[in-house]
């Protein structure tokens, strides 16, 4: 193909203000997970206004829009997500969230704004031939039957079936428009453990009445450092991280309970399954040395997301075309977070990919957090040219 007739990034130019415009408009207006409602309406009056046939309400208020140009049966399928945080925004923007509490602290904006630039060029050029699936998927921020599930459980690829499906992030700490792509695991399986341990309360100048729950807690917070070090190899990669300690309302008080919120992440099915067998032994021989009881829920999360080796090796060839080698990352990673992106590509092949957010920038699940609107031009033209370039025109 001649890559003259490809997409640049110059030929989003035009339409740059419209999209920074949407993108500042879904900031100031997030929605938390499987509340999207406004998020997807004005996403699907956009795609319908371009010319797509949408389908709306896909596992909730997930929708696809569709464009089929030409007649080869081939397809694809490109997805961004449209759900904020239960963040407190703090960064004094004009465009700043206009609902307490809530924010896209993770550019979930930025990244429904590039799919609507690409939707938009794409419309207009149609230098493709094929099916084109763009995906604008609810709740990843859910944790546990999050939107690619509930999608998938709506028959998404049975009904807009796709050859390949990928997907971008953007990556705070590396500079704007640079892309990032590993083949294989990438990011994490994670998993989050709910313990409740029981004791028995007093007051605070008798102890020895008492089976203090937050004594034990505070002892198991850090045998559990111990699961990683002492269980697993170490040339894996494991995480334990308790992120949350409650006990107790005042000083003069030892309360009865106590409850912790762990989250666990690995990149191997089989140091998963080890680390729920070692943190389950663990915690309840822990716990019941100090004559405390445990209670544990052990939710299993989002799966390793593995990127499959020629569609991640054709999106690294397109990024590589359009801003240079120089610009790209290959390999990178692997990444501790965790994406429902894994799920698609557990039944199709395809790619997920990082797009930096700029050098010194806020990191993400932060107050401060922007998405760089450098990135909706760079972004939209890429998915652009990818699409142009699996679904190759035919000549003449």
């Amino acid at each position: 193909m001649n890559n003259a007739n490809l997409c640049q990034v110059a030929d989003l130019a035009d339409i740059k203000d419209e999209i920074v415009e949407i993108r500042r408009h879904i900031h100031q207006h997030p929605e938390l997970s499987f509340e999207e409602v406004d998020t997807a309406a004005l996403v699907a009056a956009r795609l319908e206004q371009w010319g797509f046939a949408v389908t709306r309400h896909i596992g909730g208020n997930g929708l696809v829009g569709t464009l089929r140009v030409g007649s080869s049966g081939r397809s694809i399928g490109l997805r961004a997500d449209m759900d904020a945080l239960p963040i407190l925004e703090e960064t004094g923007l004009p465009y700043a969230s206009g609902k307490h509490g809530t924010m896209h602290a993770c550019g979930h904006d930025g990244h429904t704004a590039m799919l609507l630039g690409a939707a938009r060029q794409l419309a207009r050029t149609r230098n493709f031939d094929g099916t084109l699936n763009l995906i604008f998927q609810p709740a990843e921020e859910a944790g546990f039957n999050s939107g690619a599930q509930k999608m998938l459980e709506d028959g998404l690829f049975e009904r807009f079936p796709c050859d390949a499906i990928f997907g971008i992030h953007n990556h705070p700490g590396v500079a704007a428009g640079t892309f990032m792509f590993r083949s294989g695991p990438f990011m994490a399986a994670c998993d989050t453990v709910k313990i409740r341990i029981v004791g028995r309360g007093s007051h605070a100048a008798r102890p020895h009445l008492s089976v203090d729950p937050v004594v034990t807690a505070a002892s198991l917070v850090m045998a559990l450092q111990t699961v990683v070090s002492r269980n697993i190899d170490p040339m894996e990669t494991a995480v334990i991280t308790v992120g949350a300690l409650h006990a107790g309302n005042a000083s003069n008080v030892i309360p009865e309970y106590a409850t912790l919120d762990i989250s666990v992440r690995s990149f191997k099915e089989d140091v998963r399954a080890l680390l729920e067998e070692r943190i389950r032994a663990l915690v309840a021989s822990h716990v019941d040395s100090y004559g405390a009881r445990a209670e544990i829920d052990y939710l299993r999360g989002y799966p390793v997301l593995v990127n499959s080796s020629a569609e991640t090796e054709f999106a690294r060839s397109v990024a590589e075309e359009l801003v240079g080698p120089e610009h790209v990352i290959a390999p990178f990673g692997p990444i501790a977070g965790s994406e429902d992106f894994a799920y698609y590509l557990q039944q199709r092949p395809g790619c997920f990919l990082r797009v930096g957010n700029g050098q010194g920038q806020p990191m993400l699940h932060n107050a401060h957090y922007d998405f760089n609107d450098d990135n909706i031009p760079v972004g939209a033209a890429y998915w652009t040219r990818l699409v142009e370039r699996y679904l190759a025109a035919r000549p003449g």
